[in-house]
């Protein structure tokens, strides 16, 4: 991995926090992903089931997480299992866990290769009464892929038919959506990576680039920092390309006098950062540019500060929409009238501002974390407010990652990425 290696101590929290909440005589088990493939012999590039790093730090294929708290024997509470390795796997294929390494990692003392888990699996079984599984319940999944999760799960029902089901997605939510310190230091880091390559965009755009130089730009500074890559698939959109939200195409020149609508960010050891920034091509904003742009920004500093213990997420969306209505106003995009008759399952200010404010990020860009209970302290949120005019030719969308605290307002993980208007026009034109 790029990524300096973890202190285990992050995941032996987060294991005795999961097992703190599990039924008595339960067993918990999670797997890796699969390797997916493209055809003849090639594969996507792997990437680790967030929920099975998160309890175990395993980065690794073909590897699955065992927890039962009440094992009568001590050494079986906590089991890792990992694909044996050899000299033919080192070749081939690099380094991979030894049963040293993977205790190093985890935190984790009892190992086995994967060859041996029917069997262990099968004596736990007979002291456990319930199983839990771990299904994908996010409020965004709609995968239709068959996962290693999926099949494991079929194949445990029918050979232990008579075991309760139980869910640790519940558990996941609650657990996953408060991070830990460590988890904190490591998300700022993929913001600090972000940052660099942000400020080296800003040095390189001008008329005449197009948008996919601007995401080389990026990948180049974000890997000569230890990260994978894109925390996402990066948006690059200029002018109109800016009122399409998921645009990935990244294939037009950027002409002067547009704006270039930039949601890009880094990942760091697993761990999102996602940022937004809208700049102009020219390097200088024009007048009415500027009106929305700093339209923009004050909903983005105002719900800002709406983020604190307490706010139930439903009800502070309520609010963002009522400070973009202000702005809209004030814009001349809606008038009185807009505001009087709109549909109140569909305000008026939707027509500018259709998605929402923030959403959890952390092991996931679009993160675990509970959504109906109150926010709480170290809990992380994006941030983005955006306003899109197609009948303009402009879309401005500014994100930050925010922590929030125990009091006031949250702690910004990207205060340091240049967002003002007269910082960036004097970082573009120097």
């Amino acid at each position: 991995m790029k990524y300096e290696q973890i202190s285990n101590t992050l995941f032996t929290k987060n294991r005795k926090k999961f097992m703190a909440q599990m039924q008595p005589k339960s067993i918990a088990v999670f797997n890796s992903n699969d390797i997916y493939p493209i055809g003849a012999d090639s594969v996507l590039p792997f990437e680790q089931h967030r929920d099975i790093f998160y309890l175990s730090g395993a980065d690794q294929e073909e590897t699955r997480l065992l927890l039962f708290p009440d094992s009568i024997i001590k050494k079986h509470r906590e089991i890792l299992f990992v694909r044996e390795t050899n000299d033919h796997i080192a070749i081939w294929e690099g380094e991979k866990l030894t049963k040293e390494k993977a205790t190093e990692v985890s935190g984790i003392e009892t190992i086995y290769w994967l060859q041996d888990f029917d069997k262990v699996f099968f004596d736990l079984m007979t002291e456990a009464e319930t199983i839990y599984f771990n299904t994908n319940e996010h409020y965004r999944q709609a995968v239709e892929t068959q996962t290693r999760e999926d099949r494991f799960i079929l194949d445990c029902k029918s050979k232990f038919p008579a075991h309760k089901v139980a869910k640790s997605n519940p558990i996941l939510q609650k657990i996953r959506g408060v991070k830990e310190p460590e988890e904190i230091e490591l998300m700022q880091t993929a913001c600090n990576i972000t940052e660099k390559g942000f400020r080296r965009v800003l040095e390189f755009v001008e008329p005449g680039v197009w948008e996919h130089e601007i995401e080389a730009e990026l990948l180049h500074q974000f890997v000569r920092n230890r990260s994978k890559g894109f925390a996402y698939p990066p948006i690059i959109a200029a002018g109109n390309n800016a009122n399409v939200l998921h645009y990935l195409e990244n294939n037009k020149q950027c002409e002067a006098g547009d704006l270039i609508l930039m949601d890009t960010a880094a990942e760091y050891a697993n761990y999102s950062s996602d940022l937004t920034r809208t700049i102009p091509v020219s390097g200088k904003f024009n007048k009415r540019q500027k009106e929305v742009y700093e339209a923009v920004l004050r909903v983005k500093d105002e719900a800002t500060k709406m983020l604190v213990p307490g706010t139930i997420w439903a009800d502070y969306h309520v609010e963002c929409g009522k400070l973009m209505t202000s702005e809209l106003l004030g814009l001349g995009l809606l008038d009185k009238a807009d505001v009087q008759n709109e549909d109140k399952n569909w305000p008026a200010y939707k027509k500018y501002f259709m998605h929402g404010t923030s959403h959890h990020i952390g092991l996931n860009t679009h993160d675990y974390g509970e959504l109906k209970k109150p926010m709480e302290p170290n809990m992380v949120f994006t941030v983005e407010p955006g306003i899109y005019i197609p009948e303009e030719k402009m879309g401005v969308r500014l994100e930050d990652d925010v922590v929030i605290q125990e009091t006031g307002e949250p702690f910004n993980l990207m205060a340091n990425i240049p967002i003002k208007v007269e910082e960036i026009e004097e970082l573009m034109n120097q």
